[in-house]
């Protein structure tokens, strides 16, 4: 498996010829993203927001993915995909939020999408169960800010933490609560399911 870091929220996670794509931003957004068009078999968007959901952008040529555009069960190329509804707060206005729950090829995926509350609910936390990969948001503007995050994170009990939407500030911020400051970012992040045996709560940063 190969994850791939475009910028805010937007992953590219690869298993061979399957591709998955989360959050795809916008091209005419003010963000800053590496990554350009590319196809995807499915792409997922937690919220209905410019910044996460422009699914177009993950289309190319005859390659147009399965959408999942919230909560609910989704099968595609034999990937189950469980959308958890929970609800965030951002400017003041609530929206729902989209966790998505995955396993690709052995590897458990928790993502959290736009979490602005660190309080979630014991069916939520069993329906997350202990993934292998957690991604995390970690303070930009209304989301967890790193304490939060961090506490989050760890009581979800994942062999790797992936954090995201983040800047130069609470990314330090974060490495810190979580004791590992020393942490240099990379570009891609290549993990088996049997290298993932014997990690516990590893902060993985990737650049984007």
């Amino acid at each position: 498996m190969i994850i791939t870091y475009l910028g805010k929220q937007y992953f590219k996670i690869q298993q061979g010829n399957l591709v998955t794509a989360i959050n795809p931003i916008s091209k005419d957004s003010k963000l800053d993203i590496k990554g350009g068009r590319f196809g995807s078999d499915k792409a997922l968007s937690t919220k209905n927001q410019p910044d996460y959901n422009v699914l177009d952008m993950v289309s190319h040529g005859d390659n147009v993915p399965f959408e999942v555009r919230g909560p609910g069960d989704y099968e595609i190329k034999g990937i189950f995909i469980k959308g958890i509804m929970t609800e965030t707060t951002l400017g003041e206005k609530k929206f729902i939020n989209t966790i998505y729950s995955l396993t690709i090829e052995n590897i458990s995926i928790c993502f959290l999408g736009c979490m602005s509350n660190s309080k979630i609910t014991a069916e939520i936390r069993g329906q997350i169960a202990s993934p292998d990969i957690l991604f995390v948001p970690i303070g930009n503007h209304d989301l967890l800010d790193p304490a939060e995050a961090y506490k989050l994170a760890v009581s979800l009990e994942p062999k790797v933490i992936i954090p995201m939407d983040y800047d130069e500030k609470t990314l330090k911020m974060f490495l810190k609560e979580g004791g590992q400051d020393k942490v240099t970012p990379i570009d891609k992040f290549t993990i088996k399911a049997k290298e993932l045996i014997g990690r516990e709560g590893e902060i993985v940063v990737l650049s984007s």
